[in-house]
């Protein structure tokens, strides 16, 4: 381990790898709010953050969980369609407390095309909020409306219906079949934005 009078322990969550510092720098020095988007083993978070000295402010938050307690989501609370929604309430959010930009913090995740915390930028996009966003960097609409999972379901349950039932249970025990997937984004979709449109009108 480095010693003598110059040397600087490292910050603790720099140690941890839990921050990247040098984009943490650039995003405050943008001076705009902060569309905080991540993931856990079963659920999408997303946080419009604003930056004080004396610490990060979260001024509006949205998490999957709200996609099966307010919006009646069926489907999984992890993946590229609950992602897009939770993005989408996010967005509304955003603007009922006035904030019309905020740029993408994805922490540590890799920059991948058509990742998970791109489908929340563009949910968040479609709701109105803009975020400085490469159009190539999105996922595309039949993997936000989950068609590439309704597919999968179809070929699978016909040619292996015992592995079918295993990689689809929770969504079987809900009651959704997985090939049905697209549809109920759609419903759940509408559901969202009829939602925050009454909202919105009444804060005007």
């Amino acid at each position: 381990m480095a010693k003598g009078g110059r040397y600087k322990v490292p910050l603790k969550r720099r140690r941890k790898g839990l921050t990247n510092y040098y984009k943490r720098i650039k995003m405050l020095k943008s001076g705009k709010p902060r569309l905080v988007v991540r993931r856990t083993t079963k659920h999408v978070i997303a946080q419009l953050v604003i930056a004080k000295p004396q610490g990060d402010v979260t001024l509006v938050a949205a998490h999957s969980k709200e996609l099966v307690k307010k919006f009646g989501w069926l489907g999984s609370t992890n993946n590229t369609p609950a992602s897009y929604l939770v993005g989408l309430i996010i967005g509304y959010k955003s603007q009922i407390v006035g904030v019309k930009e905020a740029i993408l913090d994805i922490g540590l995740f890799r920059a991948i095309k058509g990742a998970r915390v791109f489908a929340v930028a563009k949910g968040a996009i479609d709701a109105g909020l803009y975020i400085p966003c490469g159009e190539d960097i999105l996922p595309d609409e039949s993997r936000i409306r989950g068609e590439h999972i309704a597919s999968y379901a179809k070929i699978l349950s016909s040619s292996s219906p015992e592995k079918y039932q295993q990689q689809f249970s929770l969504y079987i025990k809900k009651g959704l079949p997985p090939e049905k997937l697209p549809e109920h984004f759609e419903e759940v979709k509408k559901a969202i934005i009829d939602y925050y449109d009454k909202k919105l009108k009444e804060t005007d």
